[in-house]
């Protein structure tokens, strides 16, 4: 088993305080929140602990973690979005509070892009086609054949509407000019469940998470819509190779603080969480979880998250997709 970096995160953590200007100095005074809009157990959960606890011992107080689910991570977001933007209370979470819920939700009371400074895209990990074992179609091409012979045909299950899978699908129709029928399950886990079941057709499910299902022949994969092919699939094509343009999908996680942070509290945030997501043990652990490492800049990570909104808002709407309830 290896043990956490401790030395080269406290030294980050040291390096970046002495860069600070004096109204910094003092952070953190107080303990820290770190809100995690969904119930416990989750990705986002899990990447909050363990980032947090390979921090703790560079920082001067309290990393404190507190889950406020609900609403596809909007009322976790919304207190975080309303909360001082003094670095005592931050974010880890999806893509679905980040950028599919601006996307989906016309009534929600926050706005990532007005209501949060992003401090870094934590990880990511690219959803890929799947289909039941005893699918007749083969290929990506015999599928999309297929789709367009019998419209409407083919069962996609996703974890809930408005979910990334459910909007990978939904883009995927779009860009190669098909449909199918979309079933929305309560959570991944029913919607496998039921694919190796036989019960539904197809699905866009995050790599990580149907990896060892697809190793076990339980599922075909098809293609991974990632900019370049998995390690751990090296046989399989990306969509792109494939011919599917601008199919590049990804659920990632990140890191947030209200709208407002002092710039110098917000680069020591961010620079601690990078440090810590890329000690050894961290970065294993996450890998082990299908996760690629990102941990990019508060800049990068907002023009990213801009972005995203933009392209799924344009997916929904194409789509007429309504969330549920």
């Amino acid at each position: 088993m290896r043990i956490f970096d401790w030395a080269a995160i406290g030294c980050a953590a040291m390096l970046a305080a002495g860069s600070l200007p004096a109204a910094a100095q003092d952070y953190p005074a107080k303990p820290v929140t770190v809100v995690v809009p969904f119930s416990p157990g989750g990705a986002s959960d899990t990447i909050a602990r363990v980032v947090t606890n390979a921090m703790q011992p560079g920082f001067a107080q309290p990393l404190v973690v507190e889950n406020k689910p609900g609403a596809n991570g909007a009322v976790g977001a919304a207190q975080v979005a309303r909360a001082r933007p003094d670095g005592y209370t931050i974010m880890q979470a999806s893509i679905g509070a980040y950028a599919i819920n601006p996307a989906l939700q016309d009534d929600l009371p926050y706005d990532p892009r007005k209501d949060l400074d992003m401090l870094t895209i934590a990880v990511r990990t690219p959803n890929a086609l799947v289909t039941r074992p005893t699918m007749e179609a083969a290929t990506l091409e015999e599928l999309i054949a297929k789709l367009k012979a019998e419209p409407d045909s083919m069962l996609f299950a996703s974890s809930g509407t408005g979910s990334s899978d459910h909007l990978t699908a939904e883009l995927f129709w779009q860009v190669t000019g098909t449909s199918g029928i979309h079933v929305p399950y309560k959570g991944g886990g029913p919607a496998q469940t039921d694919l190796m079941g036989g019960h539904a057709d197809a699905s866009f499910q995050n790599l990580g998470a149907i990896a060892n299902f697809v190793r076990d022949g339980k599922m075909k994969l098809l293609a991974i819509a990632a900019e370049e092919r998995s390690p751990e699939f090296p046989d399989v094509p990306t969509l792109k190779e494939l011919g599917i343009e601008g199919m590049e999908v990804y659920s990632w996680q990140a890191f947030a603080a209200p709208k407002g942070l002092d710039p110098a509290i917000r680069q020591t945030l961010s620079d601690q969480i990078a440090a810590a997501l890329k000690t050894p043990a961290v970065s294993d652990q996450l890998k082990g979880m299908g996760f690629e490492i990102i941990a990019n800049t508060p800049a990068e990570a907002d023009a990213f998250v801009a972005a995203e909104i933009d392209r799924w808002t344009e997916v929904v709407k194409a789509g007429e997709i309504k969330p549920e309830g």
